[in-house]
């Protein structure tokens, strides 16, 4: 099961106050035999997310954004398989990520280096592998190299807070989301768990079962004070309340990064990690993913 019994009540009789939505019980094999989330019918406004989590709280729901992406795709048509997500505490995230590395770093970083044209010059990385760079060693991947440290910095302000903030970014900017964004309310008692209650399967070319992923989610709540703001049909930001705040620490965690969603470095220039880890991780307040 994708989460401990935690059903969607239904908001008027749990007492909630919201806005016009609607209940999304649509999955792959027909309707779930209960309400998998429940979303707003307008845009969302950046000082509806404190209000909805409060609420929510009391009944065991826990908000996140949801977006329609370039194809205006809305929860009912993403997919949604809750019976092919398994319960995220029953996964280790290092065995996890270790899977992945085995599965994905040997394949596309070992062969990253572009073989040297005929004029003798380096390759420039026009093969869309990334370059290995000094983080992952040079034409190899090696071995898996473990999860990162927890970062030496304190956490500036509480997740929540940090959260509700990248929250506003979001809700602020309709022009920069695509499609739009819309509050949703899900049954979950933590945010690395949303995913795996909805039976999310927008990382389903890289992961059957969301809940492996939602193991590593947790690891990175835990490590990061990180929180799962935006869900669109095949993507997925994450505030950081204590990002990395070193480039030892942004290089030991682009490997996760590379691990959970190679997509973000195969297929998004410049494809090398060490540039990743200095751009999208290192002092980053939020982390995007994307899966093909």
């Amino acid at each position: 099961m994708a989460t401990l019994p935690n059903p969607l009540p239904d908001p008027a009789a749990a007492g909630l106050d919201l806005p016009p939505g609607s209940l999304v019980d649509a999955t792959l094999g027909g309707p779930w035999h209960e309400p998998l989330l429940w979303y707003a019918d307008g845009a969302a406004d950046q000082g509806d997310w404190a209000g909805l989590r409060a609420a929510g709280r009391r009944v065991g729901l826990l908000p996140v954004l949801v977006t329609g992406g370039q194809r205006d795709q809305w929860p009912e048509a993403w997919d949604l398989s809750p019976d092919s997500a398994s319960y995220p505490g029953d996964h280790d995230p290092e065995e996890v990520l270790a899977g992945y590395w085995t599965d994905y770093a040997d394949d596309e970083l070992g062969d990253a280096a572009p073989a040297d044209g005929a004029n003798g010059e380096p390759g420039d990385g026009a093969s869309g592998k990334p370059e290995t760079g000094s983080g992952t060693g040079s034409g190899s991947a090696g071995a898996w190299p473990g999860l990162a440290p927890v970062p030496a910095r304190e956490a500036a302000e509480d997740p929540d807070t940090a959260a509700a903030g990248i929250v506003a970014v979001v809700a602020d900017d309709a022009d920069l989301w695509l499609g739009g964004t819309r509050m949703a309310l899900v049954p979950a008692r933590r945010s690395a768990d949303i995913p795996a209650a909805i039976g999310w399967t927008g990382a389903v070319n890289h992961e059957n079962d969301v809940a492996r992923l939602c193991a590593v989610l947790r690891s990175w709540e835990d490590r990061y004070d990180a929180r799962v703001v935006v869900l669109g049909f095949d993507t997925m930001i994450v505030s950081v309340g204590r990002p990395p705040a070193t480039m030892e620490e942004a290089r030991a965690l682009a490997a996760e990064h590379y691990a959970f969603c190679p997509d973000n470095i195969d297929q998004s220039p410049p494809y090398d990690l060490d540039a990743y880890a200095e751009k999208a991780v290192l002092d980053q307040d939020a982390w995007s993913f994307w899966w093909d």
